[in-house]
């Protein structure tokens, strides 16, 4: 895949995101463009899936999958509502995870969710160093003051 692809796959993806109350999340309609589908039922497919996947591993799927309506134009002038979804990252993680990988934006998501994932779990263990390294050196202070207090015990006895 070319680097240009990448970028601008990368770009699109983080625009198309929502916030609301903290939450960050994506609509199904819009990242079903973003990841190549031009079919709804196709895509839904793929939401099915990520579904069945979410419940497997005991993730509530309401909280990632929130069913909602999107209204869109239809010709002179009407409009119509149609289902759609909010999606947290996670849920667009098991999307791309069980997307069509012939795909190039499914390929490019699977690779990007790889990837950050990766990066949000060494953030975790550089937050983490700093209070385990705190407290191994809790615990080597603990023992050299035990050892001192030990030995002085053992000074004043001999005394």
């Amino acid at each position: 895949m070319e680097k240009g692809i990448i970028i601008k796959l990368n770009k699109h993806f983080e625009e198309y995101a929502y916030e609301h109350d903290g939450v960050e999340y994506w609509l199904a309609r819009e990242l079903q463009e973003l990841l190549g589908y031009a079919d709804w039922r196709n895509f839904l497919n793929a939401i099915t899936k990520a579904k069945d996947s979410c419940e497997t591993t005991g993730e509530a799927v309401s909280d990632h999958f929130v069913d909602v309506n999107k209204t869109i134009p239809m010709p002179k002038g009407a409009t119509k509502e149609v289902p759609d979804f909010m999606l947290t990252r996670y849920a667009c993680y098991l999307i791309a995870q069980n997307g069509d990988p012939k795909k190039e934006q499914i390929a490019f998501a699977q690779s990007y969710f790889a990837i950050q994932t990766r990066k949000q779990e060494v953030l975790e263990e550089r937050i983490q160093q700093p209070y385990f390294d705190k407290l191994s050196n809790r615990t080597s202070i603990n023992s050299i003051t035990g050892l001192r207090t030990s030995s002085k015990n053992i000074t004043q006895r001999q005394v």
